[in-house]
This record gives structure tokens, sequence and C-alpha cells, in this order.
């Protein structure tokens, strides 16, 4: 799972946020386009399936070892 997309805040953000009734603090990833966005979130993507494949791969390896 990623968290492309969410702000991650530290303790003391999230304690600063729950005072900040402007929602000044909210920030997020931010791209300068739509497609700058897209093309990032693709990436992203991408990147996700292929640590699954390669986690996919040594499970299957280890298995076949076990055998």
């Amino acid at each position: 799972m990623s968290d492309f997309l969410f702000s991650t805040p530290d303790f003391w953000s999230g304690f600063a946020r729950s005072l900040d009734l402007g929602g000044t603090f909210d920030s997020y990833n931010v791209s300068k386009s739509e497609k700058e966005a897209d093309t990032r979130a693709l990436e992203n993507d991408w990147m996700i399936v292929g640590k699954n494949m390669t986690n996919a791969m040594a499970g299957f390896d280890n298995e076949q070892k076990q055998e």
C-alpha cells in the first residue's frame, strides 16, 4: 500500500491540526497539472506491482527449495 495521495503527519502536526479550524495545515501531494498527477500516480502503481511481483517470485522460489 502507498501513502502517495495522503498526508502523513507526525504527532505534533496531528495535534496542531486539531486546533486548525481553517484547514490551513492540510497539504497533500500537489502536481502542476492533471497530466503530471496521472503520470506520477501510474508510475507509483507500477512500482507497487513490481514489488508485488518480486515478492511473489521470491515466495515461489522459497517454496520450490523446500520441496
